[in-house]
């Protein structure tokens, strides 16, 4: 997971698992199509996200109008309506993790920490496997229903 795009983060419908959606592409050259791929972290027992925007560009990012591109290219500041973010230096696991090592005695199964880290956040989760698959267009995390 390495210089591609982050599209969106967050726990599942059900709280336990933690979901990444990338856009992974390679030069047209390689021959290798793009495609949407989802990362489910399974067992996610933590989840941290944390922002590595600077505080000077936070200050200066603050208009509503940054959260959506069109309005907010042309302004000064983080344009938060791009709607994802660059995968570098990309994700990496953590290794001899204390935290994952605190659940993997507490529940008797094998736990990682990975730290995903962009241009703009730092996601660091701890969880115990991983399940990752093509998603096509029109896949959504998340949809209202009637009460």
């Amino acid at each position: 997971m390495f210089d591609h795009a982050l599209l969106f983060h967050a726990f599942v419908d059900y709280i336990r698992d933690y979901e990444v959606v990338f856009f992974a592409s390679a030069a047209p050259s390689t021959g290798i199509p793009p495609e949407h791929l989802r990362y489910v972290f399974r067992y996610c027992v933590e989840a941290i996200v944390e922002s590595l925007v600077e505080l000077e560009i936070w200050r200066m990012s603050l208009d509503d109008a940054l959260i959506n591109y069109e309005t907010g290219v042309d302004l000064d500041g983080f344009v938060w309506g791009v709607k994802w973010q660059v995968m570098y230096p990309g994700a990496s696991l953590v290794e001899g993790s204390t935290r994952a090592e605190k659940y993997q005695h507490a529940l008797g199964i094998q736990f990682y920490e990975a730290t995903i880290e962009t241009n703009a956040q730092r996601i660091t989760l701890v969880f115990s496997d991983l399940i990752v698959e093509a998603i096509e267009p029109g896949y959504s995390t998340f949809t209202v229903t009637e009460p």
